[in-house]
């Protein structure tokens, strides 16, 4: 019943605090399975986990989070194993046999765990080495009979750090523990070698791995020009394969690499400057359309915004508080830090809110209050998020609809650097990694 309610709880405000997507198989796997992750985000990362199987799923956490007063007494609750590692404390490395006893008996009694085989949450663009702490625990559950699966999970954030950022979800095809299984106890040590590589083979197939950082606006381009050239919407599970084609065009191409980078950065930084991308660039603004959009978010306006002024008012501080408390938290940590003091203060301020309203009208006015804050929330949220789009598309169209010479040129270039992109995509198409065969692309289970 813990386990359930945490469950909902927590899935419930992770999707508040981002915009998230779960590309994976209709279907749960069933049976004894390990959910293994990249993980660049903190707690965040198990907590989204939730999101992805309703399935009681038993965690392995670094043994100081069970020191911490509140997060230790939750993952106490939900059955979490410490793991005690040798930065934190080598003198207590000994006990981590009793978490893998414990983790390897979740598996031969059919459950699924999930653990993150980085070893610790990190900002680098690629993966980690990985730890072989999941290839010895599965091998372990495999050897006493359990058919245990490996399953990949990648966790891809637009900006991790910032409120209602977008984060895909994505899960890999099943690893067969039984196929890694030595024939005796002298290939142990190679078989948790290539089991360790296998897994993370299967991590890297569902998540970006960048040599650095600022190669990310440069495929993103290539994507949005991509789905530009051929009249799609972008596909953003695509930037995987553009990450591998881009080492490979820069490892055997180097001049040609370094010429069109420089041009796709240079058209990326004056699409920025008229807040654009190039599917704005083929709109045509017909009298009829233009009227519908004034009109439609007009009436959004008149009845929203009072309601939505309302919102911004009552909810102002307890926005900031959680901005405010993680300023000085690293990146890899910063949403955990705001995630947490959003959902206490969303508590107490609606605590707060309510008994200050009974208080000074009674019940009339209390139960009101009870009722409606999470509604007004919610609306102001959707209103705010909205009005943000709105913004951007009359920006977009007094920048462009009243300058044609600006928008043609833009048009032009962008239609030649297309050409070149979705020339590169044929020629390194074939030596990508093979693509995983479609998923189901579910809002939530």
């Amino acid at each position: 019943m813990f386990y359930s309610f945490v469950r909902a709880v927590v899935a419930l405000t992770l999707r508040l605090f981002y915009r998230v997507k779960v590309n994976a198989p209709p279907a749960e796997p069933e049976g004894p399975v390990m959910f293994v992750g990249n993980h660049p985000n903190g707690l965040i990362d198990p907590a989204l986990v939730f999101i992805l199987t309703r399935r009681h799923v038993t965690f392995l956490a670094k043994e100081p989070l069970f020191r911490i007063p509140v997060i230790g007494a939750l993952l106490r609750g939900l059955g979490a194993l410490p793991v005690y590692r040798k930065q934190d404390n080598p003198s207590q490395m000994g006990k981590n046999e009793g978490t893998l006893d414990a983790a390897r008996g979740a598996l031969v009694a059919g459950g699924a765990i999930t653990l993150f085989p980085e070893g610790k949450s990190h900002s680098e663009p690629q993966l980690a080495e990985l730890k072989t702490g999941a290839a010895r625990i599965a091998l372990g559950a495999a050897k006493q009979g359990a058919a245990v699966r490996i399953v990949p999970v990648g966790l891809t954030y637009a900006d991790k750090h910032l409120f209602r950022s977008e984060v895909l979800i994505e899960v890999g095809a099943p690893i067969e523990v039984k196929d890694f299984l030595p024939a005796d106890e002298a290939g142990d040590v190679d078989s948790v070698r290539r089991l360790t590589e296998r897994i993370a083979e299967g991590l890297r197939s569902v998540t970006l791995n960048l040599e650095k950082w600022e190669d990310l606006p440069l495929i993103q381009l290539a994507e949005q020009l991509f789905a530009f050239r051929h009249k799609e919407a972008m596909d953003k599970e695509r930037l995987k394969h553009w990450a591998q084609g881009l080492q490979l065009f820069r490892s055997e191409q180097p001049e040609r690499f370094e010429r069109l980078r420089g041009e796709l950065m240079s058209y990326w930084r004056r699409l920025e400057l008229v807040r654009a991308d190039p599917t704005d660039l083929a709109l045509e603004y017909r009298p009829a359309s233009v009227t519908r959009f004034v009109l439609k978010n007009l009436a959004l306006l008149v009845f929203g915004l009072p309601l939505s002024a309302l919102g911004l008012a009552l909810f102002y501080v307890p926005y900031l508080i959680p901005r405010w408390a993680s300023r000085k938290a690293e990146l890899d940590i910063q949403a955990t830090v705001k995630f947490l003091t959003a959902f206490v203060m969303a508590l107490v301020w609606w605590g707060a809110l309510t008994v200050g309203a009974w208080l000074w009208r009674g019940a009339p006015l209390g139960l009101p209050v009870l009722l409606g804050v999470p509604p007004l929330a919610l609306f102001t949220l959707y209103f705010s998020e909205r009005w943000r789009v709105v913004l951007r598309d009359v920006s977009v169209f007094f920048t462009l609809g009243s300058r044609a010479r600006l928008k043609a040129r833009l048009l032009t270039e962008g239609e030649r650097l297309a050409a070149e992109v979705d020339q590169l995509a044929g020629e390194f198409r074939p030596r990508l990694d093979p693509p995983v065969a479609p998923l189901a692309v579910i809002a939530g289970r």
